[in-house]
């Protein structure tokens, strides 16, 4: 970070924390309408703001630029924005100096903020991050800014999300548990009932689905309901896009769409999306009637990328292009708007620093304006009904992405992959009579296989549960074909990872099957270097214990262009591991850099 920028971050901190101690007025009437007012209500369209230029946020956009997006957006028919960090960076203290500005000089602006502090764990970004404890300076500041700014503009913030994606257990690098964003919204709701902080402004965290106990069973504890009780609304973010690599469910061409024309199978497959998001934000809903919690949801981050080099692009899901980004925009607007939920739609403005060494990555690519000022397909209309006209970024005039020509951008646009055809990344077929933590007993687990099958006559079984083809960390790609071949190929990364991993509440029970063995058949480049084998417990759970051996160049089990069968020992894998709780029925793990390499393996079984 540059001195300047230090200073600058300083100066505002001086500022606003200053105005801290300052009580708001004892009434709101002054301060417009209140957020139960404008959450929603479908007048008042959200959006997530960065409106970062440049490759690093070190470098803020400045108070013209700002004000130039701000007048952008007002144009859009956007009344609140959302934000992610109040002390780290100047950019929500220039926004809300911006946002005072305009409404000086036109007494009928309006724009609101849902002004985001950023949480993390103790250690955060670096090895031996204590995900128990919360970062307690970068918090406090996060928190003590918020309620500096939120004291100090009373009329345009009308809400706090303490953290962003800070629960959901995929941010390795700096999740925390419920109890660490319980005690700062509890810190919050204790400054509004004691007069130190607006009673009227709502109080949130905003993360993924599953955060907020919409999915999996592992994030269902005492914390999040406390978390949940004490919350004003849930902010629930939902990403079809970023499923659509892992997830067929939604994702596809069905059989009778395959002869439409090719904007009709995508509208098709959009629609699919947008029910697909609507089923994550139905599991929140379902989650609290369980609970017989009634509070207000509303999506705090959804959106979909208009480019990708790799898994979105061309070469994975094929989900990347403008059309399929203005018709899950249009189609999420019209379901949201109709229900009564505001959208914090991600994003008005591409940011090129979220993936700086890859200016094609889909991160970079969420907005509907890009940094040259082009407006995209989503948006079109907006120029045509002169709405833009006059307005600028950067000095520069708004144009239209592919100088206007929709058959140029009609061209482009990527069919989605063919359900008949396409590679499936979960593996569905399952044992219904099973469920997760019984015993199997079985004499044959079978993951897939091209010839084994279950029946009254055999000793066969399927998984109690579906197993999900899971990359770690985007280091690799994995999934399977129609015949059952599973390959796996590394990216660039100085290490890589890949799991089948077993989708039910808990592991699968393999006890049995612990003087047993673990067969399959692989192939893959001669020269890789990896371990595999099996895992029990979760990482995130800190039991996780991998049960491995080394595969490939210089091993006792090399790998080659051609098929191998190999028969592996669970004493040689486990080495006395508790075989009740498999969660990663198959993984793979390499320290080593490797560079587009190919792994392909199949007929994957236990044996007793």
């Amino acid at each position: 970070m540059s001195i300047f920028n230090k200073i600058s971050i300083l100066f505002v901190m001086l500022i606003l924390l200053a105005a801290c101690g300052n009580k708001p007025s004892s009434s709101s009437d002054d301060y417009g309408p209140k957020a139960a007012d404008i959450f929603g209500n479908p007048d008042y369209q959200a959006f997530s703001y960065g409106g970062y230029l440049e490759k690093t946020r070190d470098i803020a956009p400045t108070h013209e630029q700002i004000t130039e997006d701000l007048k952008i957006l007002a144009a859009m028919g956007v009344k609140i924005l959302r934000t992610y960090n109040t002390s780290q960076f100047p950019q929500a203290a220039l926004l809300l100096n911006a946002i005072k500005e305009l409404k000086a000089t036109d007494p009928d602006f309006e724009m609101y903020l849902m002004l985001g502090a950023w949480i993390e764990a103790q250690g955060s970004w670096r090895p031996g991050t204590d995900h128990s404890q919360g970062n307690v300076d970068n918090n406090t500041k996060e928190i003590d800014t918020a309620v500096a700014m939120a004291n100090e503009y009373p009329d345009i913030v009308k809400a706090i999300a303490v953290g962003n994606e800070a629960m959901v257990q995929w941010a390795v690098n700096y999740f925390v548990y419920p109890k660490t964003i319980l005690k700062w919204v509890n810190h919050l709701q204790s400054l509004k009932a004691s007069g130190q902080l607006n009673s009227d402004i709502w109080i949130t965290s905003s993360d993924n689905y599953e955060s907020w106990g919409g999915g999996s069973t592992v994030y269902h504890t005492d914390d999040l309901v406390s978390l949940i009780n004490a919350v004003d609304f849930l902010s629930v973010h939902t990403y079809p896009f970023h499923d659509s690599f892992y997830n067929q469910d939604f994702w596809g061409v069905l059989p009778d769409e395959e002869q439409l024309p090719k904007t009709q199978m995508i509208d098709a497959t959009m629609k699919r999306a947008v029910e697909y998001g609507a089923s994550q934000y139905q599991g929140v809903v379902n989650y609290l009637a369980s609970l017989n919690i009634d509070k207000p949801m509303h999506i705090g981050e959804t959106g979909w990328a208009s480019s990708d080099s790799a898994a979105y692009g061309a070469g994975g899901s094929k989900a990347a292009d403008e059309y399929k980004e203005k018709m899950f925009y249009q189609y999420m607007r019209e379901w949201t708007d109709t229900e009564g939920i505001s959208l914090f739609y991600f994003e008005a403005f591409d940011e090129q620093w979220k993936d700086s060494a890859d200016g094609q990555g889909s991160e970079n690519h969420f907005g509907l304006i890009t940094l040259n000022n082009e407006v995209k397909y989503a948006l079109w209309s907006f120029v045509d009904s002169g709405q833009f006209d006059g307005l600028t970024r950067s000095g520069q005039p708004l144009i239209k992405s592919y100088s206007g020509d929709e058959n140029a951008l009609l061209a482009e646009v990527l069919k989605p992959p063919f359900k008949s055809t396409m590679p499936v990344r979960k593996i569905s077929t399952v044992n219904s009579t099973l469920s997760a933590g019984d015993t199997v007993i079985a004499s044959h687990y079978l993951v897939s296989h091209d010839t084994f099958v279950p029946a009254s006559d055999n000793q066969m079984t399927y998984p109690s549960a579906g197993i999900k083809l899971v990359p770690w960390e985007g280091t690799a790609s994995i999934e399977m074909s129609p015949e059952g071949v599973i390959a796996i190929a590394t990216r660039t990364s100085e290490w890589w990872g890949a799991s089948l991993e077993f989708q039910g509440a808990v592991g699968e029970d393999l006890s049995e099957f612990s003087s047993g063995a673990l067969h399959f058949d692989i192939k893959g480049d001669a020269d890789i270097i990896f371990s595999l084998g099996f895992q029990t417990g979760r990482f995130l759970q800190g039991n996780q214990v991998n049960s491995f051996v080394a595969f490939g160049k210089g091993t006792a089990y090399p790998v080659s262009e051609q098929w191998r069968t190999y028969k592996l020992s669970i004493d040689d894998l486990n080495k006395g591991t508790n075989m009740q709780n498999v969660t990663g029925i198959l993984s793979f793990l390499s320290r080593e850099r490797a560079e587009n390499k190919q792994i392909s393996i199949k007929n994957i079984y236990y044996s007793q």
